[in-house]
């Protein structure tokens, strides 16, 4: 018997049955008629549908990999006389129990434990497991210097049937200042989170999966200076869950003063998506974009119209929408507009118009 994770297998041979894609393909769709894995590709490269990032699958399809490496198994660390090379897996980092929080002599036990199997010289992602990441950063940056080549990093990597409005996180800062070639950022859940302005001159991609985003988080956003970073994905969520930011916190982001290089935006999962919307057929930043992302929130005809009555959207190669409550005759207009433009209209939610929700909230 052997332990993976929160699972537990009498032996090999039942684990590789667990991982064998036919039959547990033939499991989901009795269990979940219609559903389909999640997405395979990098939610760092592109725009994904929640159920590709957020939901679960086959052992977390999604958290099998990070950064484009295969996250390692629990197994790989316990029980072997050597260890693969540490550059080619995304390693996990844990200060407690999975569904127990955790504190920073939590974690400094786990990174002590981690380094004393895995080269941390040669580590190149690292994901902080658990409901709980509020001491991470710190403990992870007192110990940069082991950890040289540290260049992906997600906190809040838990299973996504967690409620997401339950991780919890904390001072992010510290990471961005002690890592200077660190080249990703993922946060998963938003309770407690915090930022501060800061200059980084490597980071490409940054990302916010969460319920509810704090207006004080956007506004940093904005008077940070990230001149490489071509990806910044947040989801807003709804003020229920703490996603208090209004149009006017999105000021500095959608002037784009600060990221040069960015060509993905993403601003999702909004019950404000009109106002977001409206706000961006008007951003300067908009101008300099490859791709586009509305989608998993209250987005309506009114809000498609502003954007249609904006700027030209046509230098876009991708426009996402999906999980919106827009009428078919806006969808064709739409589509129409930009002839050139690959547009994301799935999951329409019209015939719900009259009670509008974001696509991830609780």
């Amino acid at each position: 018997m052997f332990i993976d994770g929160n699972e537990m297998y009498v032996d090999d041979n039942e684990y590789d049955r667990y991982l064998d894609d036919n039959e547990y393909d033939r499991y989901l769709d009795a269990l979940y008629p219609g559903k389909r894995a999640a997405d395979p590709r990098d939610p760092g490269e592109t725009f994904l549908p929640e159920d590709g990032v957020y939901r679960w699958d086959r052992m977390g399809g999604h958290r099998e990999t990070y950064a484009g490496l295969p996250v390692a198994e629990h197994r790989m660390l316990t029980g072997r006389d050597t260890v693969p090379d540490p550059s080619l897996f995304a390693w996990p980092l844990h200060g407690s129990e999975v569904y127990e929080e955790a504190d920073g002599p939590g974690f400094t036990a786990g990174l002590e434990e981690l380094l004393a199997t895995v080269d941390g010289s040669r580590m190149q992602a690292i994901v902080v497991a658990g409901i709980s990441a509020r001491d991470a950063p710190a403990v992870l940056a007192a110990n940069a210097h082991r950890l040289p080549r540290l260049r992906s990093l997600f906190l809040g990597f838990i299973e996504p049937d967690y409620q997401i409005s339950w991780i919890q996180q904390g001072d992010i800062t510290p990471v961005l200042e002690a890592f200077p070639f660190l080249e990703r950022l993922d946060v998963r859940g938003s309770e407690g989170l915090h930022l501060c302005p800061v200059r980084h001159a490597s980071l490409k991609v940054l990302r916010f999966e969460t319920g509810g985003l704090p207006g004080d988080v956007v506004r940093v956003l904005g008077r940070c200076e990230l001149p490489v970073l071509e990806h910044l994905e947040l989801w807003l969520g709804v003020a229920e869950y703490g996603g208090d930011a209004t149009v006017n916190d999105l000021e500095g982001v959608l002037s784009g003063t600060g990221l040069p290089a960015l060509r993905r935006l993403g601003l999702r999962d909004s019950e404000i998506q009109d106002e977001v919307a409206a706000a961006v057929a008007a951003a300067p930043v908009v101008a300099r974009l490859e791709a586009l992302s509305l989608a998993m929130g209250e987005l309506s005809d009114a809000g498609a119209e502003a954007l249609l009555s904006g700027q030209p959207l046509t230098h876009l190669r991708h426009l996402d929408l999906h999980h919106h409550f827009l009428s078919e005759d806006m969808g064709r207009r739409i589509r129409r507009a930009l002839p050139g433009v690959e547009v994301d209209l799935s999951e329409p939610q019209a015939h719900l118009r009259t009670w509008r929700y974001v696509a991830v909230s609780e």
